[in-house]
């Protein structure tokens, strides 16, 4: 093996292992436990307390990829406290529990499976009394999952409009404002249902900013956005003539103030609200960094709001790397470059991919022929689009390595086929579900030049 392949596979195995280290940082039960001790009849929350000797009944409900190990926390310390309890899930990210029953819905397209377990946690919220506390458990995810259609909208319609809206390259903002506005449990409904009891949410964070009303399309705090806003964003990339007309019709009537909008700051609802971020992405870059350093790289974090077109964003990220290479700035190598946040994808093909094995074609293309750099892009949450792949792991080899098995690389962006591009390079990130989400993480290793 040639020292300059000898290097990429050392730097390849390094960043598998930074990668790693940013995942455990954000290990949804440890964050639990983090933020929630038990003393006695005491539960202490980041520096607040709730006598349990005040409730009658303690209820955990939840929805998210991540909410599994977050309620198996919870079990280890109220076990005999719990009354009841339910968490929906995405297929194959559930855990055994003893007192919390978990169910599986379909992410990102919702499902019956999720209707279904929604309908169940209502049940819950309804029922519960002024004596009672409700502990919520939110992550990524959660907007797919906690699926309750408003009255007169399907759920047939919503898939219709989600999958318009994936499509279409909406951001999770727009994407969740229009969810919060078909919903009977989001935008602050879920707290509106459980009131007068007292509710306590506990948040992994997916989204950029960190916005609690976006994370799983906030079910139990004020909603900022509107009906006039959802029928701006469908207008806005030309689909409002696209999606179902049930929905047209009752976002129009929401719009025009005939349908009365999500609860706001101040509603009566949000007065017996608690609310702890547990875990964001900037916790799993900064455990991220830690590691580089171990592997003798000097980290960079140079954002983790990322956002806009994947293969754009890409180019940007090899241009910062190529200067590390060219002038040590803005730090010389070796040098570990980090990004968090979450890209979107914009379909023209027909293709197999996510938005971060996207990001890693382009970046591919950007580097090619290009020594000394390697980059990963990956999920969080183990799973990239709808694919079994995290994303993707590319350097300046990778280019010449697709040409000599045939391989076009625009060809395969063209069409949106990024999996199978890396597939044929053996270069996806297979994971497995990691049952936590904190958005995806972007690195760049840039090695010392060899004299």
């Amino acid at each position: 093996m040639s020292a300059a392949k000898s290097q990429i596979a050392c730097m390849r195995r390094q960043a598998l292992d930074i990668f790693k280290a940013g995942l455990e940082a954000v290990d949804p039960e440890e964050a639990i436990l983090r933020h929630v001790a038990r003393k006695d009849e005491t539960l202490w929350v980041d520096g607040r307390h709730f006598d349990l000797k005040n409730y009658d009944r303690i209820f955990i409900i939840g929805a998210g990829k991540a909410v599994a190990p977050m309620a198996k926390a919870l079990e280890d310390l109220l076990a005999e406290r719990i009354c009841a309890g339910l968490v929906v899930v995405k297929e194959g990210h559930g855990l055994p529990l003893k007192h919390v029953q978990i169910w599986e819905g379909g992410h990102p397209v919702p499902d019956d499976r999720g209707v279904e377990g929604t309908q169940k946690i209502l049940s819950i919220a309804e029922n519960a009394g002024e004596r009672d506390l409700v502990i919520c458990l939110i992550s990524g995810g959660g907007s797919a999952l906690l699926v309750a259609p408003a009255e007169g909208v399907s759920l047939k319609h919503k898939q219709a409009a989600t999958k318009r809206l994936l499509a279409c390259g909406a951001t999770i903002q727009e994407l969740n404002t229009i969810r919060k506005h078909l919903s009977r449990s989001k935008g602050g409904r879920l707290a509106h249902l459980a009131y007068p009891a007292t509710i306590l949410s506990l948040i992994l964070s997916d989204v950029v900013g960190d916005d609690l009303d976006v994370i799983g399309s906030g079910p139990t705090v004020p909603d900022s956005s509107t009906f006039q806003q959802s029928e701006q964003i469908l207008r806005g990339y030309g689909i409002w003539d696209q999606v179902p007309i049930p929905i047209q019709n009752y976002l129009a009537r929401g719009a025009r103030g005939e349908i009365e909008d999500t609860p706001k700051a101040g509603a009566p609802a949000f007065r017996r609200c608690s609310t702890v971020l547990v875990g964001t992405n900037l916790q799993a870059m900064l455990a991220a960094g830690k590691k580089a350093e171990q592997h003798g790289y000097q980290p960079l974090i140079l954002s983790t709001k990322v956002e806009g077109e994947a293969r754009e964003v890409a180019k940007v990220h090899m241009a910062i790397a190529r200067e590390v290479i060219s002038s040590a700035n803005p730090i010389a190598p070796p040098a570990c470059l980090l990004f968090g946040g979450e890209t979107t994808v914009t379909l023209h093909g027909d293709g197999k991919g996510g938005r971060n094995q996207e990001y890693a074609l382009s970046a591919a293309m950007a580097l090619d022929g290009q020594d000394h750099i390697l980059v990963l892009a990956g999920g969080t949450d183990g799973t990239d689009g709808p694919t079994d792949a995290a994303g993707a792991v590319a350097d300046g080899a990778t280019m010449s390595r697709a040409r000599a098995k045939g391989l076009s690389p625009r060809d395969y962006l063209r069409r949106n086929d990024s999996y199978n591009f890396f597939k044929n390079l053996d270069d996806l990130l297979i994971t497995g579900p990691t049952r936590t989400n904190v958005m995806d993480l972007y690195m760049a290793l840039v090695a010392r030049k060899q004299d």
